[in-house]
């Protein structure tokens, strides 16, 4: 585990402050998209998924690889190109064909059976699916169940109070086998509304220790100048790996 000394000790009851009652809406975040306000997105693949993806492919290959709230992100190609299968969900339609069109990948548009208004942007060679649609409208019936999740910039993103309903889907989304990689923030949520929205290590056991094994993988510094524009002092990543529990 990293150590920062310049880091203020974080206290296992920290505030989450203003956050637990911030609600953002479908408008507002393709707005965001709309406004070109994407700073969670990220050109390049993301290093921790760099340096921890042995540990989300657990020597396995030719994957299902689910990316809740996947946005634009590179990272899917990234896979897909290795041999495995992706699956995403975003609600920005302009997110998933920016994707499309930066990869210089083509696609076909589908409706979703069942799912009014739901639609599903699928790569020619068919080892990428992304679903346009609110994250809690796909389900495994629908998706069907993953051999790993990729959720970078996702729980972090949902509405505090939305968390409980959030775990139990991707619970439900996992293999028996599924390696769960999760990407956490940490922060002095009383001077910041989110999101990203502050997550406590005690809320993640919370929502998904009775089912998963958790480990705390990493804490990486990534405060920035963007950061210390919203008053920051300090920025955490926090890497945990999520695997199902062995059934009794």
């Amino acid at each position: 585990m990293d150590s920062f000394t310049n880091i203020p000790r974080i206290e296992e009851g920290t505030d989450i402050g203003q956050q637990q009652d911030r609600v953002v809406t479908k408008e507002e975040w393709q707005q965001k998209w709309t406004m070109r306000n994407i700073g969670f997105h990220r050109e390049q693949v993301h290093p921790i998924l760099r340096k921890y993806l042995d540990v989300l492919l657990n020597g396995r290959s030719r994957l299902r690889i689910f990316f809740p709230l996947c946005g634009k992100a590179v990272e899917m190609k990234w896979l897909a190109d290795m041999g495995h299968s992706v699956i995403g969900v975003e609600l920005s339609e302009c997110a998933l064909k920016e994707f499309f069109t930066e990869q210089n990948l083509p696609y076909s548009e589908e409706p979703v059976p069942g799912n009014s208004g739901a639609k599903v942007f699928k790569s020619t060679s068919g080892n990428i699916s992304l679903y346009c649609c609110s994250i809690y409208d796909v389900n495994s019936a629908i998706v069907g169940k993953f051999d790993g999740i990729w959720d970078r910039g996702s729980l972090v993103a949902i509405n505090p109070c939305d968390r409980e309903r959030y775990a139990n889907l991707m619970l439900s989304l996992m293999e028996r086998s599924c390696c769960y990689l999760m990407v956490t923030v940490l922060y002095d949520a009383n001077k910041h509304k989110g999101p990203p929205f502050y997550v406590p290590d005690t809320e993640i056991k919370s929502l998904f220790g009775k089912f998963c094994e958790i480990k705390d993988l990493e804490k990486v510094d990534d405060f920035s100048d963007k950061h210390r524009a919203w008053g920051l002092d300090y920025f955490l990543e926090v890497i945990y790996l999520l695997t199902l529990k062995s059934v009794p």
